[in-house]
């Protein structure tokens, strides 16, 4: 596939897109796809367009998205978790790296994901940021890509996933939990204002009195001074509260949209405007 194709249809299935599209009522992004990969496409209705778009990436282009809905529906929608205990988060700044998809329950878990289109160039420096502030990782990748990722990780605590060329999940190596790497800072870093005064709260530890302009390192110092077990465990509470979906509208959402509609905070006037516009 050219460039210019793969950029168009990685634009495809983004927030950005489908915010214009609830906002405005139109996407550029959107129409051209729809153009130059559906045939027919004035008898059909938007949600049939979308739908094969979606087949057509399964079958000839499984890039990012595809690997991101796909670790959406199988693990958080697939009835191992549910939505309403559940809580998936995507691109958390963690480092120098951002995590693909996290999914929170009793522990966390992040998933880098490497597709058929990636290579593991960066995979060493990535694993090594997530295991400062998570403790258990696994990579995603192609059956192509088995061997080599196999070799790599061989006595590492780090899971594999395969995603096979059929769709489904194969979990050919269950991540270990690695603790030895966490760091307070890291996890600090990550939590917002809101987030790291409740976990003081909730210990009842007082905020730090000091200076505005001296705030943020003294709640910093705050955190790094718990131990370690204390502040791990609290981080990820606070992290599994992020991620909220009105789940009666959610359910109804088709699957190859799933992990937009996660992510894209929709209203219950969203999801009327998105189910009128599938209609269409």
């Amino acid at each position: 596939m050219d460039a210019a194709n793969s950029i168009l249809l990685n634009r495809f299935f983004t927030r950005n897109t489908f915010r214009q599209l609830l906002d405005d009522g139109e996407s550029k992004t959107y129409t051209a796809v729809i153009r130059r990969y559906v045939t027919d496409a004035d008898s059909r209705t938007n949600g049939e367009c979308i739908s094969e778009i979606y087949q057509y990436l399964q079958k000839n282009y499984r890039n990012e998205y595809y690997y991101k809905n796909t670790l959406l529906n199988k693990l958080l929608l697939g009835g191992a978790h549910s939505p309403r205990t559940t809580t998936a988060l995507t691109e958390v700044p963690v480092g120098k790296s951002k995590a693909d998809f996290i999914l929170i329950n009793g522990k966390a878990v992040v998933y880098e994901i490497k597709t058929e289109l990636d290579n593991f160039d960066r995979l060493e420096g990535q694993l090594e940021d997530y295991y400062k502030a998570f403790s258990r990782v696994v990579v995603v990748t192609s059956e192509d890509n088995y061997f080599e990722i196999d070799r790599k990780l061989k006595d590492t605590p780090t899971g594999i996933y395969i995603l096979t060329k059929r769709g489904t999940l194969s979990r050919r190596k269950e991540p270990e939990e690695k603790l030895d790497s966490l760091s307070k800072s890291t996890m600090f870093k990550i939590l917002r204002k809101a987030e790291y005064e409740s976990v003081f709260s909730r210990l009842a530890l007082p905020l730090p009195s000091v200076s505005q302009f001296e705030y943020y390192r003294a709640c910093k110092a705050q955190f790094e001074s718990l131990d370690m077990d204390i502040a791990y465990q609290y981080f990820v509470t606070e992290l599994k509260k992020r991620a909220r979906v009105e789940i009666d509208e959610y359910a109804s959402i088709p699957l190859a949209l799933k992990f937009l509609a996660y992510f894209l905070e929709l209203s219950k006037n969203d999801y009327v405007k998105l189910y009128d516009f599938l209609r269409q």
